[in-house]
């Protein structure tokens, strides 16, 4: 990862953002910027500077991960001693005049953003800074790409586990634990998020948590699923019958699937993010489904498992070759079954390639 080519263009539009420095603390955003993976840790930048503070815990770790920026080690939470650091040297951070610091106002607390103030002074006029960092991460690098296929192919792999252990009888958490426990020994750093195995009424729910009921004959079973690898997340979705499905199953079933293939085929640059979603939509609603399609197409991943941009209607932003994305329509009858199908998408300068792609078949168990 060129770290210093991401922080050298950072500071290159700070000024036209109309920031002095940026304080970065999301966590995923600092190791994008400079490679640190550690739980506590802030990254100042100015124009000409970027100073790296965390506590002595990560001594070792931060000199051997951080590169691009000075390290500072301290006895202090990192935001505080950053905040420190700053009142103390306001001529590092601005040669003259009030300093305009941007700090990352959507995941910092009030209590943060006044105490920041607090400590900085009247020297400076602290404001929520575009999200300059999550821009930069829609578009992932040759070397981001390949760690994410690599956790979309371990991912993928994961289905054959299912599939052998997924039976009538069988609790959800039961399949969970053990597609958790395959995706360990196989590598994975963690989960991408907490598995979700849910069957019968319960596959109507789109985030349900696997439960320690038994999985019963005649419905379907939505298995959503991602590893970390490398520090890059993977995600996918199948859902498959116990027993032998309805004419109504199999209708509802082959919908979804159509209209995540429709969805897929309409990825390319240029395209707008509620484009996309769209298509999906509309086929959808073609089938008389469309009322039960209760959430976006899709999400970026990359570094988190939800990132820019979001796959949902009225979304302008236009797809960029680089871009990973997930498309994932579903349809979901309350108190009978839901069906969700999701893949992995990398935008290409031709279209579009679907990562680790693998059958969407209805498979019955």
């Amino acid at each position: 990862m060129d770290h210093q080519a991401r922080l050298i263009s950072l500071q290159g539009v700070l000024n036209q953002n109309r920031l002095d420095a940026l304080l970065v603390s999301h966590l995923p955003n600092v190791r994008y910027l400079c490679g640190f993976t550690g739980s506590a840790g802030a990254l100042l930048l100015t124009e000409k500077a970027a100073v790296f503070f965390t506590d002595g815990r990560y001594t070792t770790q931060a000199r051997a991960e951080v590169r691009g920026a000075r390290v500072v080690i301290t006895r202090k939470a990192s935001l505080a001693a950053a905040a420190e650091w700053i009142a103390s040297r306001p001529g590092r951070v601005v040669s003259k005049g009030r300093c305009r610091l941007g700090v990352e106002g959507q995941y910092l607390s009030l209590e943060d953003c006044l105490q920041l103030a607090s400590t900085v002074g009247s020297d400076f006029r602290v404001r929520p800074a575009p999200a300059l960092v999550e821009e930069a991460r829609t578009i992932k690098d040759s070397e981001e790409i390949e760690r994410i296929r690599a956790a979309a192919v371990l991912a993928g792999s994961l289905f054959e586990r299912i599939l052998k252990v997924l039976r009538r009888g069988t609790t959800e958490a039961e399949v969970a634990a053990e597609v958790e426990y395959a995706a360990r020994t196989a590598g994975a750093e963690g989960m991408s998020f907490s598995t979700i195995i849910v069957s019968g009424e319960r596959s109507a729910l789109p985030h349900g948590r696997p439960g320690n009921n038994p999985i019963q004959s005649n419905g379907f079973v939505v298995c959503d699923f991602g590893v970390i690898l490398s520090g890059y997340c993977s995600d996918r979705t199948r859902t498959v019958y116990v027993g032998r499905p309805t004419r109504e199953a199999r209708r509802v079933y082959q919908a979804v699937r159509e209209a995540q293939q429709a969805a897929i085929e309409s990825v390319r640059p240029g395209r707008t993010a509620g484009e996309v979603d769209r298509v999906a939509r509309k086929v959808l609603q073609g089938h008389g489904l469309g009322k039960y399609f209760t959430h976006s197409t899709g999400h970026g991943v990359g570094l988190e498992i939800h990132e820019a941009p979001r796959i949902a209607a009225g979304q302008s932003e236009v797809l960029q070759s680089g871009m990973v994305i997930t498309v994932e329509p579903g349809v979901y009858l309350p108190g009978k079954w839901g069906v969700r199908i999701e893949d992995m998408v990398l935008v290409t300068e031709q279209g579009r390639e679907v990562l680790a792609p693998s059958s969407t078949e209805l498979i019955a168990v």
